[in-house]
């Protein structure tokens, strides 16, 4: 429709406001209790404008064909430029001493040339609250439009503040009344990013001088992939806020990916690279330790083979450093020994969904999360692993969708459920196959879709006749009732979305899980359908989907083109002007027990502290002391780096170029906001160097470079360059040519499977590798807390510390009770691979039975507990399945 602003036509959508036909028109307004985020509000009354004959305010008026808006009027620019000056008259003069480009109030009072107030009255003597590291309160500036409230509870879904107080007194506070560090908030900084006037601040921008530079990039912790602008002053973060408009998270973001970002001039950098002479690392040039690691490799590798040499690459790094150092190991050593941290986590996802649907990765883009009236939610803890996709959930359930969960613990989305599957650890494949019995018994699948899409539907429905939901609740411990409810739910919503994540994979029989849950999607016929919401998996670090596309895995070329294939490894091989090797590699569990067996004499690790976040932590640095050799990158003197011959320091993300692939299949640019700090490089650079020591020409001086050759040989990714992704914007793949937009949602006209159809895999439910017995009578099960994240090396060099300082045990009640433990008791858990040390927490989160920890901190060396049970298909360790002891610390 036509808009008339002034004496310009502008076209807008269908239910625009006047505020966004103004804005279409090349025009801002003063608009201090709006925010695009959020419902409009129409209080402040700064954007009042005159159209058709009235006054009125533009967030919320519709606009409407024909209209004329007048942004002239005198007696509307009075009205407005008085609402301005009854908030000043209000605040201390320091209110406007805040520079302009962090404080909407004072760019309206430039706006309406306003530099003091007309009016006379009290003004406000509130104080401050600065108890939380990050959310810094200065209650004399606050104006009560609400701004921070409405975040809260409508981006966020905390409901963590309110407005308190009357009239004049109305001031922001944390809901529960007490100190703001005590609140429920989370951090995620979304009020402080709405605040108009500087009320609500963060320590960086305490400081009033003004930014240097910012720089759009791609935040590096989970693999939600939040788009960030970064603010740097003197070679140092300012600040950190999210991008509006960004496609994932929308202007959001969480407490790590907006505060955590001080570890990148934390004192205990390394900036120079470290070679072991006597037993101790010291300090060396960049030509010593590349001539050394270059030399010790090609001796391992003549006197061996090239298969004594392994490689770990990093889910930290870009696509095109993991691009890199799989081309490396291929051509300079010889030999396909490369994998990544997805063996870890998700490789259950890309073998499940390669064999159920064609391809290894998620089937939709997260907004079609908006479209779900049901979200089926197995094995994810999204509000402290993904906080932004958690918020993304609470956000669709407050707005009326159902959620059915199925997780050992009781989580905030769990007690948020219409209904809650409480199963045992281990159950995952018994709870979906009841699922797809109860679609099937009560017909509520797509027989259309079925008949013509798919295949294995009979043998899938016989498999299920055997889990009717008593059976089930055998196996699970679940209700049958519940069961059967949650089933009803998933079958009858229009427009279910399945959303998964490592406590689904992460099982002896994680494939397994992935592939019935599938099954689950298939029979709805909501995958590969217009309309549908498809299978998301919520990836855990930042690339980790992007390593194992660009090939950083021992059976697959980049784009998961085979090994195997010898017409695929020609094309490479001609490409590359090197022979790719036929064998196929070591998995990451393999590479230790080839070292201890003396098969892998050197392990070369990039950005992964695998003595801490491995499995059976134990048996990983007997590994390592088993090597002629072990090279690392890292950001610290990790573990892993403990044990190391040679420590290269390496770039942070906020310190690369590159790209990342986030969890639902999205390249996204990736840019340097500072310098690595002393003489650390990229994971890029350090390869590059390497290769030139060996006499290796990997072809790639630069990213582009890397990202364009990859392109060049890998279907899927063809259309996907760094010139597009900054002239366009995020991709998702496949973009098979540079003129496609790329296809955000999968397999709407055939399935990538042989045959074009969806694979129902009829699976019986198989018992985990560890079961409690009287010597181990709990299971514990590991997962993520929301301020730290994987080994905690980042987060822990924060203040994130003072909101967690250190790891506790969670279990229930009656099993403390009957321990004789309470908060805070140390407590021994020991199983039968490890022990380590925690502090008792009891919690009604956690069934009777069960106990529940996380790994980031090294003190408490949780992972020394975890089993070296893996998933018989891809060797994904089954961190979520230990059976252990507990019992009181005793004292010296």
């Amino acid at each position: 429709m036509h808009v008339i602003i002034g004496r310009t036509a502008v076209d807008v959508a269908d239910g625009a406001t006047i505020l966004d036909a103004v804005r279409a028109g090349g025009t801002d307004l003063p608009t201090l209790c709006h925010d695009d985020r959020l419902s409009p509000r129409g209080s402040c009354r700064t954007c009042l404008v005159r159209a058709a004959g009235r006054i009125v305010a533009a967030c919320t008026t519709p606009a409407t064909d024909g209209m004329h808006v007048d942004l002239d009027d005198p007696a509307t620019r009075q009205a407005a430029r008085g609402a301005v000056e009854l908030i000043v008259s209000e605040l201390p003069e320091r209110a406007l001493d805040i520079p302009a480009e962090r404080s909407e109030l004072v760019r309206a009072c430039a706006h309406f040339s306003i530099t003091t107030s007309g009016f006379a009255g009290a003004k406000h003597d509130r104080g401050t609250d600065h108890s939380h590291p990050y959310v810094k309160l200065d209650r004399d500036l606050c104006i009560a439009c609400g701004r921070c409230v409405a975040m809260c509870a409508e981006v966020q879904g905390t409901f963590a503040l309110e407005l308190t107080g009357r009239g004049f007194d109305t001031v922001v506070a944390p809901g529960d009344g007490g100190p703001w560090v005590s609140s429920p908030c989370v951090g995620c900084g979304g009020c402080v990013d709405s605040c108009p006037t500087g009320a609500l601040s963060e320590p960086g921008l305490l400081d009033l001088r003004p930014t240097t530079a910012t720089t759009t990039t791609t935040c590096g912790y989970c693999g939600v992939g939040c788009t960030l602008d970064v603010h740097v002053r003197d070679d140092t973060i300012a600040a950190i806020t999210p991008t509006h408009g960004a496609p994932v998270n929308r202007g959001h973001a969480c407490i790590k990916g907006r505060f955590a970002h001080s570890f990148a001039r934390a004192a205990d950098r390394l900036t120079t690279p470290l070679l072991r002479r006597d037993g101790q690392l010291v300090e060396a040039t960049w030509q010593e330790a590349l001539t050394t690691v270059a030399r010790r490799l090609a001796a391992i590798r003549d006197r061996y083979g090239p298969d004594s040499i392994a490689m770990i690459s990093s889910a930290r790094a870009t696509n095109e450093e993991n691009y890199l150092a799989q081309k490396f190991i291929r051509t300079a050593i010889g030999t396909n020994n490369i994998d990544n941290c997805s063996r870890l986590c998700h490789a259950p996802s890309a073998a499940g969904l390669t064999a159920s649907l064609g391809l290894a990765g998620g089937t939709n883009p997260l907004d079609d999360l908006d479209h779900a009236d049901c979200v089926l939610l197995a094995g994810a803890n999204p509000t402290e692993a993904h906080p932004v996709v958690g918020a993304r959930i609470k956000q669709r359930v407050l707005a009326g969708a159902r959620l059915v969960v199925v997780d050992p613990r009781r989580t905030e989305l769990a007690a948020l459920a219409d209904i809650h599957l409480q199963n045992q650890p281990g159950s995952n494949v018994a709870v979906f196959n009841g699922l797809a019995h109860q679609l099937i018994d009560e017909d509520l699948v797509a027989h259309d879709f079925l008949e013509q899409r798919t295949t294995g539907f009979e043998e899938l429905a016989a498999l299920v006749r055997d889990y009717g939901p008593d059976a089930v609740a055998g196996i699970a411990e679940v209700p049958s009732a519940e069961l059967i409810a949650a089933a009803r739910l998933f079958g009858r919503s229009q427009r279910p979305i399945v959303i998964y994540g490592l406590g689904v994979t992460e099982h002896a029989h994680g494939t397994d899980g992935v592939r019935t849950l599938t099954n689950l999607a298939i029979l709805r016929g909501s995958v590969g359908t217009p309309g549908c919401c498809g299978i998301l998996p919520l990836r855990g670090q930042n690339n980790v989907q992007g390593a194992s596309d660009m090939g950083a895995l021992p059976d697959v070329l980049p784009g998961y083109q085979p090994i195997s294939d010898a017409g695929i490894r020609d094309r490479f091989a001609t490409a590359w002007g090197h022979p790719i090797p036929g064998r196929l590699g070591l998995r990451i569990p393999q590479m230790f027990d080839a070292a201890i067996a003396g098969d892998v004499r050197a392990l070369y690790v990039i950005g992964e502290d695998i003595a801490q976040s491995d499995p059976t932590s134990g048996h990983v640095r007997d590994a390592l002391r088993a090597c002629d050799l072990v090279v690392c990158h890292d950001l610290f003197l990790s573990r892993t780096a403990e044990h190391a011959d040679i420590v290269l320091p390496a770039a942070s993300f906020l310190e690369k170029d590159g790209t990342f692939v986030n969890f639902d299949r999205r390249f996204q640019r990736v840019r340097p906001a500072l310098t690595p700090p002393g003489r650390a490089d990229t994971d890029f650079g350090i390869l590059l160097g390497l290769a030139d020591a060996l006499s290796a020409d990997l072809g790639c001086r630069t990213p582009a470079e890397a990202l364009a050759e990859c392109a060049a040989l890998t279907p899927v990714f063809a259309g996907i360059s760094h010139h597009r992704l900054d002239a366009e914007g995020p991709l998702h793949w496949p973009c098979r040519a540079p003129g496609q937009p790329g296809e955000a949602v999968l397999h709407l006209d055939r399935f990538a499977t042989p045959d074009g159809r969806a694979a129902l895999a009829a699976l019986p439910y198989l018992p985990p590798g560890e079961q409690p017995d009287a010597e181990f009578p709990y299971l514990l099960v590991t997962g993520r807390r929301l301020v730290h994240y994987n080994t905690g090396s980042m987060t822990r060099r924060t203040p994130n510390t003072e909101l967690r300082p250190a790891e506790t045990l969670e279990l229930h009640p009656a099993d403390a009770a009957r321990l004789g433990v309470r908060e805070g008791t140390e407590v021994t858990v020991t199983s039968r691979w490890g022990r380590a040390a925690l502090t008792a927490h009891p919690s009604r989160d956690i069934a009777p039975g069960q106990a529940f920890a996380a790994f980031h901190f090294p003190g408490a060396t949780v992972n020394d507990l975890t089993s070296p049970h893996t998933d018989a298909i891809t060797g994904c360790p089954e961190y979520k399945v230990t059976a252990v002891r507990i019992a009181p610390a005793q004292r010296d």
